[in-house]
């Protein structure tokens, strides 16, 4: 990347997005899930009382959290791709401010918090996309366009969340948080597809070939379209719960595809892989919701607990230690027990409720705790790394 080479710093944390928005992130993982505890078990409230607990709970864990992290892997990742400068500084603070405002104002006692929130909220998603567009547009990368084109429809999402949050558009809230997540699900299909074999591929030994199908690249983006838009938009359920059952199939067979018994030796491997896995897991489930009934919750904590919730900790572990020049070869030991926790809540949160759906209550308390357990020991491990320079001296 074109940044001028300094050889002293003390304080990174603004040199890079991935930096503030995988440390404020990963603690935002912490307070909310901590929040939402603290309502559902012991009667807590929030001091805003234009969201509902739920509505509050969905957006935040989507436009919130995953968001952060999304702006921090995508301002560091299109730096790499177009050598270009990325936001960095005072232009990173302040978008930060602006992601840490919204998260604050459900928290304030004010008559227009969430006129306020919906104002800093959507001015972050407003300067990221450009953040993101710019670099892309002045080298001419267009390739990268089809990852960019997910932000813009994360803010079409979120915009649409606030127009029914203020009875603007009729079922705008309901609209809104399952754009977020569809949407988020699809990057992580477009980026798993770019990255989890090309990180298998690099990180076993002797090395492997991993395989990949053109048809089944286009089949699965044209069908997670039709998906989306027959779940979300013009609500056509036996098509969408046939659709989710197709899609189970499909991303099945690319994980096949991409399996090797030597991720299991290596964290940063299978977290991913496991992370990817919750995607079939959760196309299987709102096809047993469409066809036998299954509680709806089952499959959307599949895609949210499950799959978003291991696909980003294990990115932002990997992205942190090679960005901070360390050995994503040699990760912190301590980085397999906080997937294993993250993994066994997803268990507790997705499939104990099937086996023993009387403790159901239970089952979301022990599921809660052990991914607030996972996200204090990922912020405890990075803190450090992601506010003091890199160990080669370098910018970034």
């Amino acid at each position: 990347m074109q940044i001028e080479e300094k050889k002293a710093y003390r304080f990174a944390l603004l040199h890079l997005g991935f930096r503030p928005f995988f440390l404020f992130g990963g603690m935002f993982a912490v307070i909310a899930i901590a929040l939402w505890l603290w309502i559902l078990s012991f009667g807590g409230w929030l001091a805003s009382n234009e969201l509902t607990i739920f509505q509050w709970h969905a957006h935040e864990m989507l436009y919130g959290y995953t968001l952060a992290v999304i702006a921090g892997f995508l301002l560091t990742a299109v730096g790499n791709w177009t050598r270009q400068k990325t936001l960095h500084g005072v232009s990173l603070l302040l978008l930060v401010l602006c992601w840490f405002a919204a998260r604050l104002m459900p928290l304030i006692d004010h008559p227009h918090a969430i006129l306020i929130m919906a104002g800093f909220d959507l001015l972050f998603n407003v300067a990221l996309c450009i953040a993101i567009l710019l670099p892309i547009v002045k080298v001419k990368q267009w390739k990268h366009l089809a990852i960019w084109s997910k932000v813009v429809f994360l803010l079409v999402g979120n915009i649409l969340f606030y127009l029914g949050l203020f009875n603007i558009v009729e079922e705008g809230v309901r609209i809104g948080l399952y754009t977020g997540l569809y949407i988020i699900l699809s990057l992580i299909m477009l980026m798993g597809r770019r990255v989890i074999p090309f990180f298998i591929e690099k990180a076993i030994k002797p090395p492997v070939t991993l395989v990949n199908y053109r048809w089944l690249d286009l089949s699965s983006l044209f069908l997670m379209l039709a998906f989306i838009i027959v779940e979300v938009f013009i609500t056509i359920p036996t098509w969408a719960t046939n659709i989710a059952a197709v899609l189970a199939v499909l991303h099945g067979f690319r994980l096949y595809g991409w399996y090797h018994t030597g991720i299991w030796r290596k964290p940063l491997l299978w977290v991913l892989y496991v992370g990817y896995s919750w995607i079939v897991i959760g196309f299987i489930l709102r096809a047993l919701y469409g066809w036998f009934g299954l509680n709806p919750s089952l499959s959307i904590h599949a895609f949210a607990y499950g799959c978003i919730g291991m696909v980003t900790l294990g990115m932002m572990s990997r992205i942190a230690l090679g960005h901070t020049g360390r050995d994503v070869f040699n990760p912190p030991k301590e980085l397999a027990m906080v997937f294993i926790l993250l993994f066994s809540g997803s268990v507790v949160r997705i499939i104990l409720p099937m086996i023993s759906p009387d403790n159901y209550s239970t089952w979301i308390l022990v599921s809660q705790i052990l991914w607030l357990v996972a996200f204090v020991e990922f912020v405890i491990i990075y803190m450090s790394m992601l506010v003091k320079p890199r160990i080669d001296g370098k910018y970034g």
